[in-house]
C-alpha cells in the first residue's frame, strides 16, 4: 500500500516555527514531485509549495514565499516543510501529496495534479 504520513504539526505562537515531515511507505519518491497544501475550515484547499523529484527545484505560493522552505531527502523517502514567521492565518490542516505525472525541472502547486495524499497534520498559530 502506498501511504504518505504527515507529522510535526502543533500549537505555536505567532512568529514561531514548525517543521513538518511527509514520510512515504510502499513507494520510492525519487521519481515524484511532492507538494504541500493546507485547508482550513470553510476555506478552499490552498497549494503552498512543491519540489521536483531529483533536481530539487522549488516553487512557492505568494502567501508563504520567504517564510516557508521545502526540502527532501530521497534516501529517507521524506519531504519536509520548514515554516518560519508563522501567522494566525497559517492555522490549518497541512497535507502532503505526490504527483505521479512529474516532469523534470518544474513542479506545480495546482492540487489537481496530485493523486496520493496524506491524512494531514494540524497547525495552530496563536496570536
Amino acid at each position: 500500500q502506498v501511504q504518505l504520513v504527515e507529522s510535526g504539526g502543533g500549537l505555536v505562537q505567532a512568529g514561531g516555527s514548525l517543521r513538518l515531515s511527509c514520510a512515504a511507505s510502499g513507494v520510492a519518491l525519487d521519481a515524484n514531485n511532492i507538494g504541500w497544501f493546507r485547508q482550513a475550515p470553510g476555506k478552499e484547499r490552498e497549494g503552498l509549495s512543491c519540489i521536483t523529484a531529483r533536481d530539487r527545484r522549488e516553487n512557492y505560493a505568494d502567501s508563504v514565499r520567504g517564510r516557508f522552505t521545502i526540502s527532501r531527502d530521497n534516501a529517507k523517502n521524506t519531504v519536509y516543510l520548514q515554516m518560519n514567521s508563522l501567522k494566525p492565518d497559517d492555522t490549518s490542516v497541512y497535507y502532503c501529496a505526490a504527483d505521479w505525472r512529474s516532469f523534470p525541472g518544474i513542479c506545480s502547486t495546482n492540487e489537481g495534479r496530485y493523486e496520493v495524499w496524506g491524512q494531514g497534520t494540524q497547525v495552530t498559530v496563536s496570536s
